[in-house]
């Protein structure tokens, strides 16, 4: 053992690091268990130096000097500090390496909020702050709303701007908020059609070169032109754009050449437009691009260039992955994945990019389909043989359909539907639409049996077809059987609520069953669903009237004067709705405006003439009838009406030659006669006496007509039956010549003021008295004048031999 001990050799200078190794038992921890006193200082609080209360000396802790422990054994302060023993310890502080006795740290110097940094920040907050409330807002559409929070952003930036300038250098301005804010007001000022605005805000981005990529937004200046129809500024800025963007951004320079190319279609150049579109076919091709492109070409009238354009429109890739919807294994966590995409928001795209490609092919193909070709049957077939080559394949019969109703706009019904037959024997669902087409056919062909047979095949091919119900509906409807349509119709709405057509049956169908209620809550529906629709308007105010409510009857009616204010037949009925109400002045504006746009229906025309003579404006009531005479020449009583109107207005020799008029087309007609040998007389002429003898001449044949006619219906037998039977058919012949005047008189006898019959006279005298058609003239008020004793006019009237009864 006494090769590891080492004596230190004596030196008269002090050894700083002298004693380094030796050992001393107070740093022995290994028989503390056994130390009685260290395990009594332990449990309780004996052995505790009391706090130090008095403030050590900050140079007495700071000196670099060892410390010392009461046996003189020293260590260098580096390897006790960090452990927290410090010289303090000698004098009575207790052992705190983590100095928990000095309490709690100081509190964080609160930072001012009046310095420039902080208002500088706040400021930088509250733009950002409105940035977001106005895109907000334009998301919610509220674009004034949007339109005042970018306005409220631009005058604080501006304003932050300045503030920042005085406290900090230029450099420090932040550029993507001042540019944020720029194009966020820009694009606000154009959304709410304030281009002049825009173009400025655009310019100021523009033309800032510390704006790093501000170029692209000249594309956002061209569609402002191409929204003012400045083509040829659009297409300057669409290019100066294109200019600015790098070759490697592929799909921003397809957009901006479709831009172009859009443009040059408005503009009606075609040839341009065609270029750009080409090229994007050849470096990118799209749908919209193959469709514009067929479009041009239709439009320049080149054939050859329509069938390759739409060649390369169907060759366009969906990119659409079907085989991932369909699972092909047992395993149920596939099955469940597979059933969890079927309709998430991704495979909702692709069915939106489908149908918009299945759109535009349609739309190509029925464009170009009647120029590509000699016929456009020929143009179908060659369009109809490119899809089936193509992924569009179901398509094809669609196009077949197409081309049947392309037959029908053309009233060629036999090829129409020989196309619908032959597509009828197809697959289910090409066979419900070409039988519901050939039911329409047939129902508006009235053969009702074989639009219900087709209407049978449609349904029973596809229950959930919502026209195939409809037309069902129709057909049983027809029939008169209302509650089995309506039963037809509920479960077309039960397949489709938006079916309109089958809304509209089923509120026609109520109001056949009398259920007004149902009936309005069917069109009131429609109603939400057509807002502007004038025959569903309609539908309401004619319900409206049947449950006696006019006032609402008006009201929906004139809902449907904003919609349609020339429709005569709605003016009439307000017309007619306001004279039961009792307001005749409203009445007569909407009858005269009927009349106005259909000069030709003579209930309006009776209506007027009979109000212009209430209001005893005889000469205006002259040219309504006169305009009902020359729509019904066969009606004598027009003519009379007129007659009547010139006599009551003063104009006797008008009336005369109005009556004789009259006389010559209606010769047999004794009412013109009774007029005439009463105005004649009154007039002193004549020809009273020829007149006179005429009426006697027809009353008398009237009497004998009327003699047969009676002996006829009393009487019977075998033996008379044959002769009284071709006695009574002679006198029938003759009757049937005279009874149409005899309807006219009863017709005019039901106007105001003719109820007073017109009898002819048993007697031998002639009986010359008439009942005026436009009833008794109003009184005029009494003067001072004499009274008139009324005279008999025919008192000293001598009548001639030949006029006494034979």
């Amino acid at each position: 053992m006494m090769q590891n001990v080492h004596l230190a050799p004596e030196t008269d200078e002090d050894d700083l690091y002298s004693g380094y190794n030796d050992y001393n038992p107070i740093y022995d921890i290994e028989e503390l268990e056994n130390d009685a006193a260290f395990q009594q200082a332990v449990r309780t609080s004996h052995g505790r130096r009391p706090p130090i209360t008095a403030k050590i000396s900050s140079t007495a802790v700071t000196r670099p000097i060892a410390t010392g422990y009461g046996d003189g054994v020293t260590r260098p302060m580096t390897a006790v500090r960090a452990a927290g023993f410090t010289k303090a310890a000698l004098r009575g502080s207790a052992f705190d390496p983590l100095s928990q006795s000095r309490g709690p740290a100081s509190p964080l110097e609160a930072k001012k909020k009046d310095s420039p940094e902080e208002k500088i920040k706040q400021l930088e907050k509250e733009v950002n702050e409105l940035v977001e409330e106005s895109c907000i807002a334009n998301s919610c559409g509220d674009l004034k709303l949007a339109l005042e929070k970018a306005k409220d952003a631009g005058r604080k930036e501006r304003f932050l701007v300045r503030q920042r300038e005085q406290v900090t250098t230029p450099e420090n301005i932040n550029l993507d908020l001042t540019y944020s804010v720029l194009f966020n007001l820009a694009s606000q000022y154009s959304l709410n059609e304030m281009y002049a605005e825009a173009l400025n805000t655009y310019q100021v981005i523009v033309k800032n070169k510390m704006f790093s990529n501000a170029g692209i937004l000249k594309m956002n200046m061209g569609n402002i032109y191409l929204k003012q129809r400045n083509y040829s500024k659009a297409i300057k800025f669409y290019r100066m754009a294109l200019d600015q963007v790098p070759s490697v951004n592929k799909q921003m320079r397809i957009k901006i050449m479709q831009n172009i190319g859009v443009t040059f279609i408005q503009a009606g150049q075609y040839s341009d437009a065609i270029n750009s579109y080409e090229h994007i076919m050849s470096m990118a091709p799209n749908l919209k691009a193959g469709y514009n492109l067929t479009i041009c070409y239709f439009a320049v009238g080149d054939r050859e260039k329509m069938k390759k354009a739409f060649q390369k429109l169907i060759t366009v890739p969906l990119e659409i992955d079907e085989d991932k919807y369909i699972s092909p294994s047992d395993d149920p966590h596939t099955n469940l994945v597979t059933e969890a995409i079927k309709n998430d928001h991704l495979r909702q795209m692709e069915r939106e990019r489908k149908a918009m490609a299945e759109k535009y092919i349609m739309t190509s193909a029925k464009l170009i389909a009647p120029v590509i070709e000699t016929s456009f049957a020929a143009g179908y077939d060659w369009c109809v043989e490119v899809v089936k080559a193509s992924q569009y394949v179901e398509l094809a019969n669609d196009l077949e359909i197409n081309k049947a109703v392309t037959y029908l706009r053309q009233k060629d019904y036999n090829q129409a539907v020989e196309i619908l037959k032959v597509l009828e024997k197809k697959d289910s669902r090409v066979k419900s639409a070409a039988a519901t087409n050939l039911s329409a056919l047939y129902y508006m062909g009235k053969d009702f049996a074989q639009a219900s047979s087709y209407a049978d095949i449609a349904v029973n091919s596809d229950r959930y077809n919502p026209a195939a119900l409809t037309n069902k509906g129709n057909t049983v409807f027809a029939n008169g059987d209302y509650e089995k349509a309506a039963e037809f119709y509920k479960e077309a709405l039960r397949n489709d609520s938006s079916c309109t057509e089958a809304l509209y049956n089923i509120g026609l169908t109520y109001e056949k069953l009398n259920q007004l209620d149902e009936a309005l809550d069917c069109f009131l529906k429609l109603h939400a669903i057509l807002r502007n629709s004038a025959e569903v308007l309609y539908q309401i105010a004619n319900i409206y009237e049947l449950m006696e409510n006019p006032s609402q009857a008006i009201e929906w009616l004139m809902q449907v004067v904003s919609v349609i204010p020339t429709d005569p037949q709605v003016l009439s009925k307000l017309g007619e709705l306001y004279d039961r109400e009792g307001d005749k002045s409203q009445a007569f504006q909407y009858y005269y405006e009927s009349y106005r746009y259909f000069p030709c229906n003579i209930e309006v025309i009776e209506w007027l003439g009979a109000y212009y003579i209430d209001t005893q404006f005889w000469e205006k009531a002259i040219q309504y009838f006169e305009r009902a005479s020359l729509i019904q020449p066969t009606q004598v009583k027009w003519q009379l009406m007129v007659a009547s109107c010139f006599r009551r207005s003063g104009n006797y020799q008008k009336a005369l030659d109005t009556y004789k008029d009259t006389h010559r087309k209606f010769p047999e007609n004794v009412e013109c006669l009774r007029f005439l040998v009463r105005l004649c007389t009154d007039l002193g002429l004549k020809d009273a006496q020829e007149y006179a003898r005429k009426l006697k001449r027809l009353e008398k044949m009237k009497e004998i007509r009327e003699q047969r006619i009676k002996s006829g219906r009393d009487g019977s037998g075998g033996s008379r039956g044959k002769r009284e039977g071709s006695a009574s058919g002679d006198s029938g012949q003759n009757y049937s010549a005279s009874s149409k005047g005899e309807r006219l008189s009863a017709r005019l006898r039901a106007l105001p003021g003719t109820n007073e019959p017109y009898e002819s006279s048993s007697n031998k005298e002639i009986d010359a008295s008439y009942v005026d058609p436009l009833g008794p003239q109003i009184e005029r008020p009494k003067t001072a004048a004499k009274k008139r004793i009324d005279e008999d006019d025919f008192a000293d009237e001598e009548l001639g031999d030949d006029l006494l009864p034979e």
